[in-house]
């Protein structure tokens, strides 16, 4: 069996007649048929091939096929963004009077789906607490038909027992779906553990340079067969360039990785270690309440730290404000370092008491690691907690 990086770089659908050697990308809508009757037989199901670009295509298929080993799943489609593939990942399987279990601690969009889009079509939930799977039992209806989780979270870095999980789920005949975008199929496979459903936000770590949206569904054949058919006629199809883009990008994923984990491993300790920062989390550092979970559902401990300066949302916006090199965006994954307050933007929806309940107290910042030189990252870190210092100091 190959390794890991072999399988990113050589999985590859069949060349063309003109025997390329780098995979090249289909930039078309539609496909013909040899005949009338090849034309039945593909609708009809009785033979393989590519019909329209928002079915299939050789480049998004190629990309399925790549994350599928990586994974360890059995089947999967590709979707037109991380949060489009989250949707459907839920909504292709569920039904008006049906029911869902959720960690608390997820994305925002997730948070929306969850709270404001599902009830209007008489689908309920119940969140639970992602580090408690013994209080899980006191959630499961009779109508439950769907177990929600993401670990690490976004942005707390909660993390889920997906071993633990995966039992409940299968327990009570639930599908367990998770969202594996922070960790990557290079550190962690939630299959491994139970998983039925594995959905990617391939805008992130998988693109890894900020160019292009994409998001990722693979999981047991017998689901992704009613994820298909809901991606046919809703049609949150990836393009075909984006397809090519974050195939590409996967095969050094597993480089890249290495990288941004050693970064963030180094803030991890820098933070801790740092006069002005409250609290630090990151999965591999030994701070973090789950450590030991995280070692063992983790090869390495991500890009994402999470750390909450002394001085509230006045400290947080003057340090934000202080930062010189690093980009101030909601985005993550890039090649380039990242710095948002998730208070303020991407979980800015979730009223302070359910921000407050999954650990995003006032004054957290998620920091996203890049590829920069980790002396470069801690100058620009250090030059803004100590201006961010000085100007509350002189506010006050």
């Amino acid at each position: 069996m190959k390794h890991f990086e072999s399988k990113a770089i050589r999985t590859q659908t069949e060349r063309t007649q003109y025997k390329e050697h780098s995979t090249p990308t289909f930039l078309t809508s539609s496909f013909t048929f040899d005949n009338a009757e090849h034309m039945r037989a593909m609708f009809a199901g009785e033979a393989e091939g590519n019909i329209y670009s928002r079915y299939s295509n050789p480049s998004t298929s190629e990309l399925v096929e790549k994350v599928c080993q990586m994974e360890g799943a059995e089947a999967g489609f590709t979707t037109a963004s991380g949060m489009s593939g989250v949707f459907t990942s839920i909504i292709s399987f569920l039904k008006q009077g049906d029911h869902v279990i959720a960690s608390r601690a997820v994305f925002g969009s997730t948070h929306q789906i969850l709270t404001n889009i599902l009830p209007r079509w008489g689908i309920s939930f119940t969140y639970v607490d992602p580090t408690d799977v013994a209080s899980w039992e006191t959630a499961v209806q009779s109508n439950t038909k769907m177990l929600v989780m993401e670990t690490p979270s976004n942005p707390g870095l909660a993390m889920i027992d997906m071993e633990q999980a995966g039992k409940f789920a299968k327990a009570h005949n639930l599908i367990f779906n998770v969202d594996n975008c922070f960790a990557t199929p290079y550190l962690q496979q939630p299959i491994k553990y139970g998983a039925d459903i594995v959905v990617h936000s391939a805008t992130k770590w998988m693109d890894g340079q900020g160019r292009v949206l994409g998001g990722l569904i693979v999981g047991r054949a017998d689901l992704m067969q009613e994820v298909q058919t809901f991606i046919r006629h809703s049609g949150p199809a990836m393009s075909p360039f984006n397809a090519w883009i974050i195939s590409k990008s996967l095969e050094t994923l597993a480089v890249r990785m290495d990288r941004h984990c050693a970064n963030a491993s180094q803030l991890a300790q820098y933070f801790d270690e740092h006069s002005d920062v409250l609290k630090v989390l990151y999965p591999h550092h030994s701070s973090h309440p789950q450590y030991d979970l995280g070692k063992k559902q983790m090869s390495q401990g991500g890009g994402i730290v999470t750390f909450e300066v002394d001085g509230g949302v006045a400290r947080g916006s003057k340090f934000i404000d202080a930062i010189n090199m690093i980009s101030i965006s909601s985005n993550l994954g890039d090649a380039r370092s990242i710095i948002t307050h998730p208070a303020s933007t991407t979980h800015s929806k979730l009223s302070e008491a359910e921000r407050l309940a999954v650990g995003i107290t006032p004054g957290l910042v998620r920091l996203s690691v890049g590829l920069e030189h980790v002396d470069d990252i801690m100058s620009d870190l250090d030059q803004a907690l100590a201006k961010s210092s000085a100007a509350v100091k002189v506010a006050v």
